[in-house]
């Protein structure tokens, strides 16, 4: 199994986004992440849907999404051709002891500091995965209280874009 991107753009409307994880959850496919927005047209969202599957599963997946009467358009998103980001926000212990080292492991990320408390700090993060997993993994000896992740989002690299890429 490997881990796809799958870009869709839909009608935005209600119910559109329950259809499409109905879609998934009928056939027993699990989505490990599902972004969704509004985009430069308001009356058009798009989802950002991370699973990991096979190829033939992916194929069944884009098939089905195709004949959803609200799924405009269909694409999947290849790493080496594609930007991924995701937005994270992470409480981590910080008391006054350990706040300064807290402090500049949060800076060499580029991370923010959006909440201070007396014994925590919150901290959010924009980037890659590999980057947001560092950054989590040298937080964690001084203790992670809660993450929570927005979702994976992400676009063709260079000029291409999802109408122009051919259908898969």
């Amino acid at each position: 199994m490997k881990r796809y991107v799958i870009s869709v753009l839909v009608d935005n409307h209600s119910g559109v986004l329950s259809r499409v994880a109905g879609l998934f959850s009928r056939r027993g496919y699990n989505i490990d992440s599902i972004s969704v927005g509004e985009t430069q047209d308001p009356t058009v969202s798009r989802m950002t849907i991370v699973a990991h599957v096979d190829d033939a599963i992916l194929e069944q997946i884009i098939k089905q999404l195709d004949k959803l009467v609200d799924v405009l358009k269909v694409a999947v998103l290849p790493a080496e051709t594609s930007v991924y980001r995701e937005l994270v926000l992470i409480k981590v212990k910080a008391e006054d002891h350990t706040r300064a080292t807290v402090s500049d492991i949060i800076k060499v990320f580029r991370a923010k500091i959006v909440d201070i408390a007396p014994k925590s700090m919150t901290v959010e993060i924009t980037g890659d995965q590999p980057k947001i997993k560092a950054l989590i993994d040298l937080l964690e000896p001084h203790g992670i209280l809660e993450v929570v992740r927005a979702g994976l989002i992400g676009l063709h690299r260079g000029d291409q874009n999802i109408l122009t890429q051919e259908d898969v």
